[in-house]
């Protein structure tokens, strides 16, 4: 969130407020690479203020030369994306006034991600010319085309600017490391809206890559999995002081993504789990099989809490005893519920300030606390096969400790 934050008001500080609708998560990357090998300084993070997408709460947001890079970038690729749906006629942007304004904003945007790009040493001319060749090329593919033929020009404009992080972090031989991880990180993102896209794509008559070419789902599964597998060897050569945050999305979400285009299971651990049980990674139960317990048969072979909702009469192993009022006592008296109308003056606050989809909330009727709508899955926070919860470690050299975690052969991690 410090990254993404940082990137909406670096679009903002540098080129006005309309410009934050192309905060993305893909830019975020460059900013977390940046830091990933520069560390986090004092003036690399300030104290933003109040925001709906926070649940109007302040938050320390990265900030400096990364977040500027990846807002240029953001704006470049953003403007080419618009410049893309216009040629394609797409909804509203088949109107010619419309379109005609759509063109302007995204001549300005390129404008600005240029003039950002230049004071920092980046070119964002091979970005555009990467985006311009794309057009010609997918005009001329067909059935029998190598798929890639059609992913390198994001592959080229990916690596360009994961590249560049080395420069801006003043470690220059991570370069070359940066860029075949951007190669492959370019194609992954390619290869994974083409898949996510193909039956839209096929109801609205639209240009599909795999469709195009005639690629298979199967193929295209093996081209992202060993895009998967370049990008964990690549940022294996990188030097990093911090390698934490950029292994966590660059490895461990990235698999996480693929399993979710193609449908698969996206936590590597119960997948490993349930080789033997036909492949259902819980086995018809709601906690793999272990009749409905959650604790299964697990350290403590009994609910870790104990008996009662907050540790029993004893306690559960490790908690303290329990008491009124005191750590593992009562449970604390409930509010009452809200009524129909002032449960729905809630749920309408919650919902416009965003609170709903990016913070815990209470719910509007039960008044219980509530995990956001966009929590992802943390399966893979913790290394079953090790008992490890270090992934500090990350890809690379001086990414830090990883003391006591082995190579994790369950989730693919070398944590």
């Amino acid at each position: 969130m410090a990254h993404l934050c940082g990137l909406c008001l670096a679009l903002r500080g540098d080129h006005g407020q309309f410009a934050r609708i192309v905060t993305n998560y893909d830019g975020l990357l460059v900013s977390v690479l940046t830091e990933a090998q520069s560390g986090t300084a004092p003036e690399a993070r300030r104290t933003a203020g109040p925001c709906p997408l926070r649940g109007m709460r302040t938050a320390s947001v990265a900030q400096g030369e990364g977040a500027r890079l990846a807002a240029a970038v953001s704006l470049v690729l953003a403007s080419a994306k618009v410049r893309d749906h216009v040629a394609d006629r797409d909804g509203l942007l088949a109107r010619a006034p419309i379109a005609a304004a759509a063109r302007k904003v995204a001549r300005g945007w390129d404008r600005a991600g240029a003039r950002t790009g230049a004071s920092l040493g980046f070119d964002t001319a091979v970005l555009v010319d990467a985006v311009d060749r794309q057009a010609g090329i997918e005009t001329l593919a067909g059935l029998g085309t190598p798929v890639l033929v059609v992913t390198e020009p994001t592959e080229t404009a990916t690596a360009a600017a994961f590249a560049h992080t080395a420069q801006l972090a003043g470690r220059p031989g991570n370069a070359p490391a940066l860029a075949e991880a951007g190669r492959y990180f370019g194609r992954l993102a390619h290869l994974l809206d083409a898949v996510e896209d193909q039956g839209a794509d096929a109801v609205a008559g639209a240009w599909n890559p795999l469709t195009a070419t005639g690629t298979s789902l199967t193929e295209a599964r093996r081209l992202c999995d060993d895009a998967l597998h370049g990008i964990k060897l690549a940022l294996g050569e990188v030097e990093f002081t911090d390698a934490g945050l950029a292994h966590r999305l660059l490895v461990h979400e990235l698999r996480t993504s693929v399993d979710r285009a193609f449908g698969t299971g996206s936590c590597a651990h119960t997948a490993t789990a349930s080789a033997g049980q036909g492949g259902n990674p819980y086995a018809g139960q709601p906690y793999g099989g272990q009749g409905g317990n959650p604790y299964g048969q697990g350290p403590y072979g009994q609910n870790p809490y104990g008996g009662a909702p907050y540790g029993g009469g004893a306690g559960g192993p490790g908690m303290p005893p329990t008491g009124p009022g005191g750590f593992g006592g009562a449970p604390p008296p409930q509010r009452p519920r809200r009524g129909l109308l002032a449960g729905c003056a809630v749920a309408i606050g919650l919902f416009c300030t965003c609170q709903m989809c990016c913070t815990e909330h209470e719910g509007p009727w039960s008044r219980k606390k509530r995990d956001p709508w966009c929590d992802a899955c943390e399966c893979c926070e913790s290394c079953d096969c090790c008992g490890s919860t270090d992934t500090s470690g990350g890809s690379g050299g001086g990414g830090g400790g990883g003391d006591g975690c082995c190579s994790c052969d369950c989730c693919g991690c070398d944590c």
